[in-house]
């Protein structure tokens, strides 16, 4: 009687409590979650990118704006084309950025749908998040600071302060009127300093009030109701400018806030897009 044949397919070579490792799951295990050239390939194409878009805006922008009455577009004009020109520059950026990652990522095998759509659009934010960075350090240096020097000069020609100009129109004499010797520097500067601290306290102290009518009064020669007058209209003047300002600031940057989180969408998407363009070439 001969034995039965042993077959070899059916044995396991495995030691006991050892996991089978699947052909799918090897590749996986092999390549890294996240392709970091991918994303600092998409990152310097964004910030280049927006360098361009931001120089061409900087032009267009100072090209509308001129010194003579009634030429060139208004404040509110210049300030609504600089917030869609913004948003502009960050979906075009991002969304390049965002699909070059995607697209020259590596391929994932053996991975469920959900989890490559997951990591696509987690390389599109880090390109996005890359490059913002990069750009934050950017406008952080001397060509950041000729930008924004730049932009202060179109907005404000006599490149003076609210300060300044609020005390030499305060210490500005009429035509005819008899007037002391010119102030002197510090007498100056101190009067620009009392009025910086009014305004950073929302008020005139009455000491500093009543300082400051005397020294108009003397350099002036209004009598003293007039130049206490005069103290206050320019105060309430510079007051309402540097709340104005205030205001600009505070809705640019909420406006910012706004292009910069739909540079991150539009980056993740843009990824996505790009990830599904690259596993269909195979």
């Amino acid at each position: 009687m001969s034995a039965a044949p042993l077959d070899i397919r059916s044995s396991s070579t495995t030691p006991a409590g050892a996991a089978r490792i699947s052909p799918a799951a090897a590749p996986e295990a092999r390549v890294s979650a996240v392709s970091w050239p991918a994303i600092f390939v998409g990152a310097a194409a964004a910030c280049a990118l927006s360098l361009v878009l931001v120089i061409l805006g900087f032009g267009l922008g100072l090209s509308s704006v001129s010194p003579w009455q009634g030429a060139g577009a208004s404040a509110k004009t210049l300030g609504v084309g600089a917030i869609a020109w913004i948003s502009f520059t960050q979906l075009a950026a991002s969304s390049l950025g965002g699909y070059l990652a995607g697209r020259l990522r590596v391929k994932w095998a053996g991975l469920h749908t959900d989890e490559v759509y997951f990591r696509d659009t987690a390389h599109g934010f880090m390109a996005w998040a890359v490059a913002t960075l990069i750009t934050a350090a950017f406008l952080s240096t001397a060509v950041g600071t000729l930008v924004a020097t730049g932009a202060s000069a179109a907005t404000s020609p006599q490149g003076a302060s609210i300060v300044e100009s609020s005390v030499d129109g305060l210490l500005r004499s009429d035509p005819g009127a008899t007037t002391a010797a010119p102030l002197s520097a510090p007498a100056k500067e101190e009067t620009a300093r009392i009025f910086a601290a009014g305004l950073r306290d929302g008020t005139l102290r009455n000491d500093d009030r009543q300082y400051l009518a005397n020294v108009v009064a003397q350099q002036t020669g209004l009598a003293p109701a007039e130049a206490s007058k005069r103290v206050d209209e320019r105060f309430n003047e510079a007051r309402s400018t540097a709340d104005q300002a205030r205001k600009t600031a505070a809705h640019s940057s909420l406006w910012f806030f706004v292009a910069l989180m739909l540079g991150a969408f539009f980056a993740s998407l843009a990824a996505t897009y790009g990830g599904r363009r690259r596993d269909s070439m195979d």
